[in-house]
């Protein structure tokens, strides 16, 4: 495939709604169908980059993160760019493009021979915040309908071979006239495929495919989001009698950390600090999410300020970049006095002068003037 822009392959404004997204797709796919263009190979490789581009823009997790970065976002993300090996994969994909429509049966009707795509499969994954700091891969035991090993996906049993199908004779479609037009519809017996089974695998009774567990390693990039997901393509359910395999579709969640909180590529934490180090200043070690640091907490540090660190965050999606550490200062009052400290506070509280708390003495002198104002 070219690297040509998506929603210039599909002849779109970057504001195109999923309506026009749709609309567009179903004309150049009409346009460029092979079927259409016989004796035309390009139509081929035309056709399959429309599917791409639509597979993409369709997407609304896809899009937003192919509008932000491109290509090179969706593979960052773990997005395989779409790959279809024929025609028919695309057919068996986009069907529901055309329901309803007047393409319906030039689309929705699978030619004979054609294959059925096997179902998509959802996983969640949960991740803690050093996966999302470093990335990881992750090794899925995955549940799923397997291609049968007894008859090698054919769904016959032996050497057997299906038989042509009596309701379509091996077109895969019936036709039927209404109106002017003349409309192919996928043949309800063999449902597309142009024949039937007369002998079926006693294994996966015809089916070709069967209840199986697969082990899939999947690659999660730094920098995932909460509610991201992570496509593995031909990991999901194996296609009826050797159809395409779905794909598997990891939904990304992080789990809540002890110390931190998230603020896109931003950590968040509370550093609580006694009355002495806010009002003199001090040095402390406080966490980062891989090690400790040392930051200075200034003489006269408010309650609530906030310290930020460059560079201790989470990586941004894609490598472009780290968050920042930021830290917000939490003086704590002390709850018990011992008569030693209560004596001092007592004597503190008597040195005390109004330019030593600037907010407060400003504060009752607004309340002054404003009872001031009230009483004349």
């Amino acid at each position: 495939m070219s690297e040509t822009d998506y929603y210039e392959v599909l002849g779109l404004q970057r504001t195109a709604t999923n309506d026009e997204i749709k609309k567009a797709y179903r004309q150049l796919a009409l346009k460029w169908h092979p079927d259409k263009n016989p004796g035309d190979s390009s139509c081929d490789e035309r056709f399959k980059e429309i599917a791409e581009a639509y597979d993409v823009l369709s997407d609304p997790e896809r899009r937003e993160l192919y509008d932000r970065y491109g290509r090179d976002g969706l593979k960052a993300r773990g997005f395989s760019a779409p790959h279809f090996s024929s025609i028919d994969e695309i057919f068996s994909q986009f069907s529901d493009v055309f329901e309803g429509s007047l393409f319906e049966g030039l689309f929705g009707g699978r030619r004979r021979g054609s294959v059925r795509r096997g179902t998509d499969i959802q996983l969640e994954i949960e991740l803690s915040l050093e996966d999302v700091a470093a990335g990881v891969k992750r090794t899925l035991d995955v549940r799923r309908l397997v291609r049968c090993e007894e008859c090698v996906g054919s769904g016959s049993k032996g050497k057997s071979k299906p038989a042509v199908c009596a309701t379509c004779r091996g077109h895969g479609q019936v036709e039927s006239v209404q109106g002017f037009f003349s409309i192919r519809r996928t043949c309800p017996r063999c449902h597309g495929e142009g024949s039937t089974i007369t002998d079926p695998c006693s294994q996966c009774r015809g089916e070709g495919r069967r209840n199986g567990k697969s082990k899939v390693e999947i690659a999660i990039p730094a920098g995932v989001r909460d509610g991201n997901r992570v496509r593995v393509h031909g990991e999901g359910d194996a296609g009826l009698r050797g159809g395409p395999a779905g794909d598997l579709y990891c939904h990304l969640t992080i789990a809540k950390h002890e110390l931190f909180d998230r603020d896109g590529d931003d950590l968040l934490c509370e550093i609580p600090i006694s009355f002495s180090d806010a009002a003199l200043g001090t040095r402390l070690e406080v966490p980062a999410l891989s090690r400790q640091t040392e930051v200075e907490i200034s003489a006269g540090t408010q309650s609530g300020e906030l310290i930020t660190v460059r560079g201790l965050g989470l990586p941004h999606l894609g490598g472009r970049g780290t968050g920042s550490l930021i830290l917000r200062i939490v003086v704590e009052t002390p709850k018990k006095l011992t008569p030693r400290m209560k004596e001092m506070f007592e004597e503190l509280r008597g040195c005390e002068s109004r330019s030593s708390h600037p907010a407060r003495t400003g504060f009752f002198e607004k309340i002054k003037q404003y009872f001031r104002g009230a009483d004349s």
